[in-house]
């Protein structure tokens, strides 16, 4: 087995880190987390399990993942939210695969997203591919405030899972929409990118309809609705609130 090191980016996750830094010592055998200066007991629950802690002010997601890079000991790396467990089926995987073998330099999973004890194919729930395990001295992340990913053109897709604890409940799904939709915000209202009266509008309408229509999230009920209506919030905030930048 090829070493891995594991990468994670944290702000108050004493209900998830233990259980994801353990997930992740199956096939990590260096594991490096940037705190973003939690007020909870995170980082000492990180250093009793052996993780090697990076104390940093939130950069936006792209910037603060980038931070730890150079503390990994490997080149290649798994990348992990708190609230992201390893699945057995991807545990074998990466035992049993010598990654400097595949040709590329970033690879998709499948992953699994649950509101709650309940998950869904429905809505973009799934296979909702991400890439989190990558060789750092060919690629890097995104520089942008929400929602990073690897920028990597030599790319594999496997049918490996990751689990994903997105949403606690429907609160929490509106919750989160709001705070990325301010990220996602901040990083429009930077560049050059036009947006109009009516753009805010056209993008909340055409996510709803993407998710809910589209990605058959009326099949799943309260949850596929839920879903729609965040993603639809999300990307309302996210270009209003752009304007509102600019505005002022």
């Amino acid at each position: 087995m090829l070493k891995i090191s594991g990468l994670i980016i944290t702000f108050n996750e004493t209900h998830n880190i233990v259980e994801c830094l353990r997930s992740m010592k199956q096939v990590c055998d260096d594991i490096v987390v940037v705190d973003s200066c939690s007020s909870d007991n995170t980082v000492e629950l990180a250093r009793q399990e052996g993780a090697t802690v990076i104390s940093q002010p939130f950069l936006g997601d792209g910037p603060q993942r980038s931070v730890g890079l150079p503390h990994c000991r490997h080149d290649w790396v798994l990348n992990l939210d708190a609230d992201e467990r390893l699945e057995d089926d991807l545990v074998a995987y990466l035992k049993n695969t010598d990654l400097s073998q595949q040709n590329v330099s970033a690879i998709e999973t499948r992953r699994r997203n649950y509101i709650g004890n309940q998950t869904t194919r429905f809505a973009g729930q799934y296979p909702d591919y991400v890439r989190r395990i990558f060789n750092k001295t060919q690629v890097d992340f995104s520089p942008v405030a929400a929602h990073t990913k690897i920028q990597s053109n030599s790319l594999k897709q496997i049918p490996a899972h990751i689990t994903h604890y997105s949403y606690k409940d429907y609160p929490d799904i509106f919750k989160r929409a709001c705070l990325y939709g301010t990220w996602q915000a901040q990083t429009i209202a930077k560049t050059n990118k036009k947006i109009g009266p009516f753009t805010p509008g056209f993008h909340c309408l055409f996510s709803f309809l993407k998710h809910y229509v589209i990605k058959l999230g009326f099949l799943a009920g309260h949850d596929g609705l839920a879903i729609s209506l965040g993603k639809a919030i999300a990307s309302y905030i996210k270009y209003a609130h752009a304007i509102e930048l600019r505005r002022n």
